[in-house]
């Protein structure tokens, strides 16, 4: 099957940009619990470093821009992620005057197996992220050339200065005309449902691409206080009425949202689940076919979801082309280690995406 190919039409390439923490992330070998582990298996991961990685893999224009220390940790991640032909030029390598307390963020990953769920613990408080002044940046340098800019609420939370920063991103980046996707991702470790709900209700004006609306209720309306509550929560796993019902009530709300994409997770074990999703674009709610598959490493199955989608809207996918393979590439992380999707091409994705799954749910 054909599809739109800029790299292969002579057209200019879309260059994409992402903002985020990127993170050590230490992993006990063989589904070991934490507080027996005497090794832990070393990697870097982060929301939205494992987009820019996935979709370097799949050869998209990728940058990445962040804070790391000046030191080994920091180096040795920036080094991954150059690996993976993830350009990290605009990458901060901060001082210890810059960012006092010159740490990498680091979370432990007690992966589950069978009954037994994963567990992650964070240690990432006063990370250098967190602590460096982002009114030295120029945004304007920071975001020229680039068509495409990718958040999530991960960032925001880690500090007021990342919020302020996000905030200042979004507004900068629709002056200059990108395309902007976010990513709701609530963590309910870094704030509160309320704090999360607020802050994003700020940046959706500025959204094109929205993900993960699933831990929401309808944004908060500054205008209305009684419309900012959805009567009955938004359901982790609803029926396809549910959902567009939802979906429009948000292009109501907000009409410059060009896309909104969510999947839906139905857990057998911490060892097999499905997956399928639900997309609004062009005026209608698309479902994807449902995949049922054993779990290797569910971490980043959202980021690949997201990268997934913004790949296919990147390479004029057709509506439910667009959501089964940002679906598809999300069951394929699930059986690669590491927090990101990495694959040799979007053949493998598009393989999967094809294949006939005929299960009930």
């Amino acid at each position: 099957m054909e599809h739109h190919n800029p790299l292969l039409s002579g057209e200019s390439p879309q260059k994409f940009i992402t903002f985020g923490e990127i993170m050590l992330r230490l992993t006990p070998p063989n589904y070991e619990k934490i507080r027996v582990a005497t090794s832990f298996e070393a990697s870097y991961g982060g929301s939205e470093a494992n987009i820019a990685l996935a979709l370097a893999n799949l050869g998209i224009d990728s940058t990445f821009f962040s804070v790391v220390p000046n030191n080994s940790l920091g180096k040795s991640a920036v080094r991954m992620l150059r690996s993976n032909d993830v350009h990290c030029t605009p990458v901060i390598l901060s001082s210890p005057e810059e960012t006092p307390t010159h740490r990498l963020g680091t979370y432990y990953l007690e992966t589950g197996y069978g009954i037994r769920p994963s567990k992650v613990t964070y240690d990432r408080k006063h990370s250098a992220i967190t602590e460096y002044d982002f009114s030295r940046v120029d945004l304007d340098g920071l975001l020229e050339g680039y068509d495409w800019l990718h958040l999530s609420g991960i960032t925001p939370a880690l500090s007021p200065s990342c919020a302020d920063f996000i905030l200042a991103c979004i507004k900068k980046a629709k002056e200059k005309g990108l395309t902007v996707s976010f990513d709701g991702n609530f963590r309910s470790l870094l704030w509160s449902w309320d704090e999360a709900r607020d802050y994003c209700t700020q940046l959706l004006p500025y959204v094109d691409v929205l993900f993960g609306i699933e831990p929401y209720h309808l944004w908060k309306d500054e205008n209305d206080p009684a419309k900012g509550d959805w009567k009955d929560g938004v359901p982790l796993q609803p029926s396809y009425e549910q959902q567009d019902e939802i979906f429009q009530a948000f292009v109501n709300r907000w009409p410059n949202l060009k896309c909104i994409a969510r999947h839906v997770r139905y857990a057998h074990s911490g060892s097999e689940n499905s997956l399928m999703a639900y997309m609004w674009y062009q005026g209608h709610t698309f479902e994807s076919k449902l995949f049922t598959f054993n779990i290797l490493d569910r971490v980043g199955g959202g980021d690949a979801f997201a990268s997934g989608l913004i790949y296919a809207m990147m390479n004029g996918y057709k509506p439910m082309e667009m959501v089964n393979f940002a679906v598809a590439s999300s069951v394929i992380k699930h059986t690669i280690h590491g927090d990101a999707n990495i694959t040799d091409d979007a053949k493998s994705i598009r393989a999967l995406m094809n294949m006939d799954f005929d299960i009930k749910r």
